[in-house]
């Protein structure tokens, strides 16, 4: 996820649950575009010991060939084309969900593409631009140009982040294609991400916000398919893994300026504080410096009590997830 999951996340992430492999923040490609040094180094100095995809975005075909060339002289685990970014400046741009208006463009796009990377290429999309009754016609397309792994956002460009994922477009795409498809979208516990799995038999899961408002979200579900002891985190724990994120962004930011940095740190704390108490969520919202992001986050984190497994059932940010777990898609 764009500002949000770089190489700072990915360190304290993979310190907590590792994911098989990362996929970087977008590449903005176009006429005069380069490589962004600040996403680059996801690449070149990662050290995880997780495989990382470069992740781009655009819809001019020379530029997109032209970094993904670029990109073959780095430790790419592959290259992987957005499809699915339903952000409004995205897709103005035709890029990202708006390349799934254009069937005739995207297949010529992803035939380009084929023809200059050697290595692993896979696409991430959305069931469709309006509706999911346009998926099988993106299927036809991802068939013909032997793509190397497909992943799923189960939702339309036009449904966004709202409402339940269309399993049966996972199911249809695992079906047909001869690429491992990975489903995503709705996984915010154990429970959600096995109930995606079983609906649609996908060679795994991808997890985007689930992960940063539960970094030791990867560990639990792989101790759940493998029979292991589930890890149960405190509050106190989240505490700990917001300081240790807090360190690692000051760490990288060419100068500390502390305004800035609680800013930033605000983007990411949207997504962790939001079901655990509204006055602690609406306190963080209004914070401008370090010490007083500090008092609120040691007032409202600092104590052994369990964290809820997962977010109010209402919950707009992470919407939908209970029809994956009730049957109801």
């Amino acid at each position: 996820m764009q500002a949000i999951t770089d190489l700072p996340f990915m360190r304290v992430l993979a310190r907590r649950s590792s994911p098989d492999w990362f996929v970087c923040e977008y590449f903005r490609v176009h006429h005069a575009s380069s490589l962004n040094p600040h996403i680059l180094r996801t690449i070149t100095e990662n050290k995880t010991g997780r495989p990382v995809f470069a992740q781009l975005i655009g819809s001019d075909l020379a530029s997109l060939q032209r970094t993904a060339t670029a990109l073959a002289a780095y430790p790419v685990a592959g290259i992987d084309l957005n499809l699915g970014c339903p952000a409004p400046i995205v897709c103005r741009k035709a890029a990202g969900g708006a390349l799934l208006r254009d069937l005739a463009g995207l297949d010529r796009l992803l035939g380009g593409l084929r023809e200059v990377i050697g290595g692993r290429f896979t696409v991430k999309t959305r069931v469709g631009y309006a509706g999911s009754e346009e998926f099988s016609g993106l299927l036809e397309i991802f068939r013909r140009h032997a793509i190397d792994g497909l992943t799923i956002h189960a939702r339309s460009v036009h449904e966004r982040y709202q409402g339940p994922v269309h399993t049966d477009c996972v199911q249809a795409a695992v079906e047909s294609l001869n690429c491992p498809v990975i489903a995503n979208g709705n996984i915010v516990d154990v429970p959600s991400a096995l109930a995606y799995h079983r609906q649609t038999a996908a060679a795994g899961l991808m997890i985007g916000r689930g992960a940063i408002r539960n970094p030791w979200i990867f560990a639990q579900v792989r101790a759940a398919f493998e029979g292991g002891e589930l890890i149960i985190p405190t509050y106190r724990d989240l505490l700990g893994y917001i300081r240790e994120l807090s360190d690692e962004i000051a760490r990288e930011a060419p100068r500390y300026e502390p305004l800035g940095h609680v800013q930033r740190m605000k983007r990411t704390l949207g997504y962790i504080s939001h079901g655990l108490d509204l006055a602690f969520e609406h306190a963080v919202r209004r914070c401008c410096q370090p010490a007083e992001l500090w008092a609120i986050c040691e007032a409202h984190l600092g104590r052994d009590e369990a964290l809820p497994s997962r977010p109010p059932v209402d919950s707009k940010l992470f919407s939908g997830f209970a029809q994956l777990t009730d049957g109801t898609n």
